[in-house]
Formats: C-alpha cells, sequence, structure tokens
C-alpha cells in the first residue's frame, strides 16, 4: 500500500527517474566543434523552424543539446573551467577545429546552391537571402595569397586638425564622415524597430525579425567580408579555452590588413601618432591592432578564453547563475544570426529622457534579444557601420578616453562606454545619451 501510495504521488508531482537523469550536470564543457554545430544548423531542421516561428514560436536553448546521446538534453555547466586542461584534452580540440573549419561548407538539403551562395531564409521572411560565403575561407590562406583593395591614395586629407587632436568627440565625428563603406538605410537594408519595452521586461513585442532585408552585395565588400569570415572562429561559451588555429590566425591578419587600407584606420593611426601613442610606423601600427583585438586574455576564470573581438563583437554566453549573454554589439554578426533563426529580436528599449523613438532609419539601436534562447536584456548597436569604422572608434575611445566617452557620431549624441582588462578591451560599446 505503502507503494502505491508513494507512485500515485510520483504521478501527481509529474516526477519519475527521467527527469533526474534530465537535470543532472554534465560532466564536461561544451566543446568548440559542437557549438559548430549549433551554428552551422546541423542540429535543426530549418523548414520545421520556420513553421514554429511563424506561429510565434521562440526558440529554446540550442546549447541544451548533449553530444553523447540524442535524446537527452545538455547543459552547459554554470562552473568554467579552473585551469587549461581540465575537460579539454589537447587531441580532442585539434579534431574539433579540424571539423570546425569545415562547417560554412555542410548545409542541409536546399541550403546550398552550386553556384557557392548559401540560401537564408528569415524569422518572418519578406524574401530570401544569400550569403556569399566560398571565397570566406580563402582569406585563410598566407598573406602572399591574398588580394586586397587598393588603400586610400591622398593620405593629406586624413591628417587630424587642430580641434580633433583636442577634442575626442571631434575626432570620433570625424571619423564617422570617413566612413564611405557605412551603409544607407531604405537604400542598402531596411529594419523594422516594432515595438518598445524598459529593460526589465522580458515578453517579445516584436511581431517579426528586426532585418527585413540586406542587399546581396553587401557582403561581398571586402572588409564585411573579411569581418564575417572571423565570426565563426569563438567558442562562445564564456569560460571555455579558445585554441586558434594557424589558419584562423591567418584570417586575422587578412582582415586586419583590409582594414588598414581604409580612411577610417589610416586615420586612427595618424591621430595616435601625432598623439605619440604609436609610431610612425604603419606595419608596426598593424600589429598593435592585431594584438589589441585579438591577442587571447582570461575571462569567467580560464586564461585564454576570450578576447576583445570575441567578446565585443561575436557575444559571449555566461553560465554562472542565470545564464545571459554578454558583449555581441555588433550589427553584421546580429543579422547572420538572426537570418539563420538563432536570434530572436524582441523589441527595442525605450530611450531614455524622452528621447526620438528609434524608426527604420535609426543607425543607433537598443534592442533587446535572445541568442540561441539566451537573453540579451540590452544591447546597443550602431546599424550599418562598417567594421573599419567600429574598429577605429572604439580603439580610439580605448587609447584616449576613459570609461565614458560622450561623443557626437553624426547625428547621434553617443555615450562609448569602455571597461579595461588591464591593458586590454574588456568590453566597449555605444550608449545612447537621449
Amino acid at each position: 500500500m505503502d507503494g502505491l501510495i508513494k507512485g500515485l504521488m510520483d504521478v501527481a508531482l509529474g516526477h519519475d527517474q527521467k527527469d533526474d537523469e534530465s537535470s543532472a550536470e554534465p560532466r564536461d564543457e561544451r566543446s568548440r566543434s559542437s557549438w559548430a554545430q549549433v551554428v552551422s544548423g546541423e542540429q535543426d531542421n530549418s523548414d520545421q523552424a520556420s513553421n514554429d516561428h511563424s506561429h510565434g514560436y521562440r526558440p529554446t536553448n540550442q546549447w541544451r543539446k548533449q553530444s553523447e546521446g540524442i535524446n537527452e538534453e545538455w547543459r552547459p555547466s554554470r562552473r568554467p573551467p579552473m585551469d587549461d586542461h581540465e575537460g579539454y584534452g589537447r587531441n580532442e580540440c585539434d579534431e574539433q577545429h579540424d571539423y570546425n573549419q569545415n562547417q560554412w561548407d555542410r548545409k542541409k538539403g536546399g541550403e546550398e546552391n552550386n553556384d557557392g551562395w548559401e540560401t537564408v531564409v528569415e524569422k518572418h521572411p519578406k524574401r530570401p537571402h544569400k550569403i556569399e560565403k566560398d571565397h570566406w575561407h580563402g582569406y585563410k590562406r598566407p598573406p602572399s595569397e591574398q588580394e586586397y583593395s587598393d588603400g586610400v591614395e591622398n593620405d593629406e586629407n586624413l591628417i587630424p586638425s587642430e580641434e580633433e587632436l583636442a577634442d575626442l568627440s571631434q575626432a570620433c565625428n570625424r571619423l564617422w564622415h570617413l566612413d564611405i563603406n557605412r551603409l544607407v538605410p531604405g537604400k542598402d537594408y531596411q529594419i523594422d524597430c516594432g515595438e518598445g519595452k524598459k529593460i526589465y521586461e522580458k515578453e517579445d513585442v516584436a511581431q517579426g525579425s528586426l532585418f527585413s532585408w540586406l542587399k546581396e552585395d553587401v557582403l561581398r565588400r571586402r572588409t564585411f567580408s573579411r569581418f564575417c569570415s572571423l565570426l565563426d572562429n569563438y567558442n562562445p561559451n564564456q569560460g571555455c579555452k579558445e585554441v586558434v588555429t594557424a589558419e584562423e590566425k591567418q584570417e586575422q591578419a587578412a582582415f586586419i590588413e583590409e582594414i588598414s587600407r581604409t580612411a577610417p584606420i589610416k586615420y586612427l593611426h595618424k591621430l595616435l601618432a601625432f598623439k605619440g601613442i604609436v609610431s610612425d610606423d604603419y606595419h608596426d601600427f598593424k600589429r598593435i591592432l592585431t594584438s589589441l583585438w585579438f591577442e587571447l586574455y582570461g575571462r569567467g576564470g580560464t586564461y585564454g578564453s576570450s578576447s576583445a573581438f570575441e567578446h565585443v563583437f561575436v557575444g559571449e554566453v555566461k553560465h554562472r547563475g542565470e545564464q545571459e549573454v554578454s558583449g555581441f554589439h555588433n550589427w553584421l554578426q546580429f543579422y547572420l544570426e538572426e537570418a539563420k533563426g538563432r536570434v530572436d529580436y524582441q523589441g527595442y528599449i525605450f530611450p531614455r529622457r524622452r528621447g526620438q523613438i528609434p524608426d527604420s532609419d535609426t543607425q543607433l539601436l537598443t534592442a533587446q534579444f535572445e541568442w540561441n534562447g539566451v537573453l540579451k536584456s540590452v544591447s546597443s548597436i550602431l546599424v550599418g557601420v562598417s567594421p573599419e569604422f567600429e574598429v577605429a572608434l572604439y580603439t580610439l575611445c580605448f587609447y584616449l578616453g576613459g570609461e565614458d566617452n560622450h561623443v557626437e557620431l553624426g547625428p547621434y549624441p553617443v555615450n562609448i562606454k569602455c571597461y579595461r582588462f588591464g591593458d586590454r578591451i574588456g568590453s566597449v560599446f555605444p550608449m545612447a545619451e537621449c
């Protein structure tokens, strides 16, 4: 009788052995190759995902896929590895990276065409988009095999004025006007900001995706495409040690070389050289940029687990306490992840002090979204700007500014928040002033 009563109580409470097993913590950290499986879309049925979104479906946490059992739920450990070896065997990492290099080539039926383009359908598709990706792999080749854009011819126009040397805001505004690759709303892309909300509100108030469309030729631009090729090089789980391959280092070098031929980066160099912060040697300056943005440091308790580029532009996920997204302040990363159904835009955050409500022409947006089911309560993003502009802007504020940098960027009064991690960039992002 006691057994019968206990059994009835278990049924009433919805408790069984499977629940106990699914709630157990995993023994190992998530590997980089299993994240590559997530970002490649191999774990999802794209047709079913599209149908789910059309019925208001909100994606669950896709990090919860256990690699050892298809029907079991994987949950990332809340405690990051405390040393370089815990949960990360060297041979295993090597194999995982070999696998990771091929992820952009492995798509489910119907997603890849013979012409080397990938078809991407949005959460609420207005039209399909194609992302040229085959040449991205070419960026992993040695520098001698790369083809770069012609550099800016008239460097005399890039000499900073006395006012710009004396005023960080004027220097940042000069960068804004030098960004000839910045996109034009309504011409190069279209966004739908949807409804607004306060930071503490968690409900999804956006009926559709943020990006309605993006011109196909945008991602063919050299600095844009080289930037995009870097985005799949990282494990987003904060505290997981990164392993950077020789090919990925070539990719980083190709990106730095490409943006170094543009006006914003050349202006940045001249201004910092005038200030005595860097030398006149442009090759040395490119090495400084590479180190500043790509050199690994410790975050989340593990050495070599993060970098300025990963945190600011790609994004990371904290697992201590409640999961949350940190970093992730780049519109290209947002566009690509949203187009693949991994970002769920949930509305813009109301501006402070009754500022202007964002619309389709806005290029400074404060938004809330989920990334693979993990919430980013508030994130400010400069929409449509070029990668070279953001690198130049944030580097300039890091070297010449403080934690708060109140500047003008064209029509936008902005506070560029800059947090240091020793002599590195811990985080940097824009905040609307009104």
